[in-house]
């Protein structure tokens, strides 16, 4: 790349607008290096003995998207499809709408730290179970495990052909307990964070509460209706054989043929035909929705790292609050959110901060770049003071049985429904 300079006055032109990019560089990266510097600092004076900060709080405002209707999700049940709930948002009692629950967005949390390791932004331990199916290799992570650390599918691996309770690293995980939480800190610290309970296996199991928490409602939902129908653009007529042979060589069955269409015997049931319009569940309306997350600084405070030294400790805790801290921005950081079709919310307003005894709010900004490196600094600090978290993969493989259920599951399943 090059500029053509046409004169002098251009030449100089060129020479200032150069000279203006280059400062505007390094000032912003001195900015972002006092943020990091700023919140690393704060971080470790929010986790000591004389915590001037109950947590960490993130106030969202969205829009939806288009328009103003958004679909829920749904749920079974005799009271309608959503959840309605009645909660004091600006002092007011108002009806909201459930957009998306705390599991549900601490499983989005884990996907965009998966993501970004995956990218190489974050170092983060990881265990990964390679399943070979007929449909080529499948991953699953524990950083999607249903029950993170407590989880059948690392119960029921292999490490080196060996059973992951019985082997080395399956060993040291279960040494974790509520007085010494470092086998999970250095293997799986998002079992920390969202929480996680053996109840598999026999015994009895420390609880770890999630210390990261976030939840998305609507507000003032107003229930929409809407049809739902599927028109073939040949619009087929007849029947079939059996449902099960979709895959296969299925039979067609003449219109006039058979009396009657059992189920199974429809053509709409393998994907052609047309579908009559049906009642489907019709989405709500809402002025805006809220985001509220919220990092338990009394939570970490309850987090024991044995005969790790005091700082270690601090510091292992600072690393906790920054991983979530990481997480949040990473998955919540930007100008909108998807949380499923139909729900696509645009980001109106934000605050972070660190919220005080009294009302009092200390705000901040942070991007996802800077809590990531916030992250690794505590993360290296706490290491050098004896409380150290691993960033390798361990690679695992099924039991054969996990094996064969994954496999069918993964290429018969849908066949035999």
């Amino acid at each position: 790349m090059f500029t053509l300079v046409r004169d002098e006055g251009d030449r100089e032109n060129a020479s200032e607008g150069g000279a203006l990019r280059h400062s505007a560089f390094f000032q912003n990266k001195r900015k972002g290096e006092y943020v990091v510097e700023h919140i690393v600092k704060r971080l470790v004076e929010a986790v000591s003995e004389d915590r001037p900060d109950a947590g960490v709080g993130v106030e969202t405002v969205y829009r939806p998207a288009a328009g103003d209707k958004v679909m829920p999700p749904s749920f079974p049940g005799n009271n309608g499809p959503y959840l309605m709930e009645t909660r004091w948002v600006d002092g007011e009692a108002k009806k909201v709408v459930v957009l998306d629950q705390m599991p549900s967005q601490a499983n989005r949390v884990e996907e965009a730290l998966l993501a970004a390791r995956d990218a190489g932004r974050i170092q983060l331990p990881l265990f990964e179970l390679m399943a070979e199916t007929s449909r080529g290799t499948l991953r699953l992570t524990s950083l999607e495990f249903p029950h993170r650390y407590a989880d059948a599918y690392l119960r029921d691996s292999m490490v080196d052909g060996v059973r992951f309770d019985r082997s080395e690293i399956g060993q040291h995980l279960r040494q974790v307990s509520a007085l010494d939480v470092r086998p999970l800190y250095e293997r799986d610290p998002g079992s920390l964070l969202f929480g996680a309970w053996d109840s598999h296996r026999k015994g009895r199991w420390p609880k770890f509460a999630r210390i990261y928490s976030s939840s998305i409602v609507g507000i003032d939902p107003q229930e929409g209706q809407r049809k739902a129908t599927r028109v073939d653009p040949l619009n087929l007529t007849g029947a079939i054989d059996d449902k099960a042979k979709a895959e296969a060589d299925w039979q067609y069955v003449q219109v006039g043929e058979k009396k009657e269409k059992k189920q199974g015997q429809r053509l709409s049931e393998i994907g052609h035909g047309n579908i009559a319009p049906g009642e489907a569940h019709g989405g709500v309306s809402i002025i805006e929705a809220r985001r509220s997350g919220w990092i338990s600084l009394a939570a970490i405070e309850r987090l024991r790292f044995g005969d790790a030294s005091a700082e270690a400790a601090q510091l292992a805790k600072a690393t906790l609050v920054a991983l979530a801290l990481a997480g949040d921005r990473l998955t919540f950081g930007r100008p909108s959110v998807w949380l499923r079709s139909g729900c696509d919310l645009v980001r109106s307003g934000e605050v972070l901060a660190f919220e005080q005894d009294g009302g009092v709010r200390e705000e901040f900004a942070l991007s996802a770049s800077e809590a990531i490196e916030v992250f690794h600094e505590l993360r290296d600090r706490a290491a050098v003071a004896g409380v150290v978290m691993a960033t390798d993969a361990i690679r695992l493989e099924p039991m054969p049985s996990l094996a064969k259920a994954i496999d069918v599951s993964t290429t018969q399943a849908a066949a035999e429904e």
